[in-house]
């Protein structure tokens, strides 16, 4: 029997029972985390929940436009050219893992 996946509300309101805060004050903080990880990010590129996840921002260079082969039909083909971007990666550390299996 698969479990349903907790909204964000629910996931607030979990929050606020356990610590005896308003919903609203859980709100505030989960907020605030956001904030320092966006911040984070931005500054060093990487930051640590402990316990949790790691996060990395990894920088994807921009590609010229040109032709190249399909990978899914074997054909050479021509490509649009692609901005440079950023992306973030998020790894589970090994306290999340051991605590999951």
């Amino acid at each position: 029997m698969p479990s349903t996946k907790m909204t964000k509300s629910q996931f607030i309101a979990t929050i606020a029972d356990k610590n005896g805060l308003s919903k609203k004050q859980a709100s505030a903080v989960l907020e605030t985390v956001n904030a320092v990880i966006v911040k984070q990010l931005k500054s060093t590129g990487e930051v640590t929940l402990p316990g949790l996840l790691k996060l990395k921002l990894k920088k994807k260079p921009a590609r010229l436009a040109g032709e190249r082969m399909d990978p899914f039909t074997k054909q050479m083909r021509m490509f649009p050219a692609k901005p440079a971007s950023k992306g973030v990666r998020a790894t589970a550390v090994k306290a999340l893992k051991d605590a999951v299996a």
